[in-house]
């Protein structure tokens, strides 16, 4: 592999249909857009012809939720030939999925499951993200999970863990730093601990999201604007690690696409009070669930 270099694409959004008339009409002022993998692995069809049309005026990512890169079941060969080839198609800057399960017995049960933190699972992973990125001939990131409970017999915590995987599988990280809330909000850990222990060099790019609060958990909705104690995270990711690619998530009751472009340019904004040196101010969590 070659050494690290991630792209700096600025800020960018996620590509939904709801928003394909009017990127195509307007080319609005973004910097780059992130898209759903599994939704433009056929050929034909509009969706694919929306994304060359966008892919030509914009840097673009590629973003998976069905690798399995945790699963016990065999990578799908046929997923991954046509992975490749939609990489190829496309030249993305960009290609990430997450650190969990999806399927098992060859079912697929349409959730990012959690995994046990443990050297075993280590070596599972390592060996599946190794074989991913030989098949795609370059690197890939991780994405940090949302987590609601922890594994008893977990022998490491989760940022020992993902860091470990991109280092000894030679990958990058997509640090969703909402996930990072949420899941220090759910097990009563300090976020800025998670931050400290994962090196700037393995992280690709950033995600920012927002979350509902159910009471006694934060549930990772994408579904609102970034929460603000999540912009400070933010700020402190930015000031640790410099500045990254930053794609603004938002999937469920989607707004007009001008206010999209609104929390773009907020995480610009963040990032450039981030690198001017203000820390992070958010309050320290408290336990929100008990690990399983």
């Amino acid at each position: 592999m070659p050494s690290l270099d991630w792209p700096t694409l600025g800020t960018g959004v996620g590509l939904r249909a709801e928003h394909y008339e009017h990127i195509l009409a307007q080319r609005p002022a973004v910097d780059w857009f992130e898209a759903l993998t599994e939704n433009y692995l056929d050929t034909g069809g509009r969706p694919l012809h929306v994304l060359e049309e966008v892919r030509r005026d914009y840097p673009l990512a590629l973003h998976g939720v069905a690798l399995s890169i945790g699963g016990a079941d065999a990578l799908d060969a046929t997923y991954l030939t046509r992975l490749r080839a939609l990489v190829e198609r496309l030249a993305p800057a960009l290609v990430s999925d997450h650190l969990c399960w999806t399927g098992v017995d060859g079912r697929p049960l349409y959730d990012l499951l959690p995994l046990p933190y443990t050297e075993e699972a280590l070596a599972h992973v390592v060996g599946r993200v190794r074989q991913v990125q030989d098949v795609l001939g370059r690197r890939i990131a991780i994405e940090n999970p949302s987590t609601y409970v922890g594994f008893r017999h977990s022998t490491m915590p989760e940022w020992e863990f993902l860091t470990a995987v991109a280092t000894q599988a030679d990958c990058g990280i997509l640090l969703d730093v909402n996930n990072v809330y949420v899941s220090a909000r759910n097990l009563g850990f300090d976020p800025r601990a998670y931050l400290a222990a994962v090196p700037a060099a393995r992280v690709a790019y950033v995600h920012l999201a927002g979350f509902s609060d159910r009471g006694t958990f934060l549930f990772d909705t994408h579904d609102a604007p970034v929460h603000e104690d999540v912009w400070a995270l933010y700020r402190d990711a930015v000031a640790r690690y410099g500045m990254r690619s930053t794609l603004i998530e938002w999937d469920a009751h989607l707004p007009p696409f001008e206010r999209l472009q609104a929390e773009a340019g907020r995480a610009r904004a963040e990032a450039a009070r981030a690198l001017q040196g203000d820390p992070y101010d958010a309050e320290q969590p408290t336990r929100r669930t008990v690990a399983a």
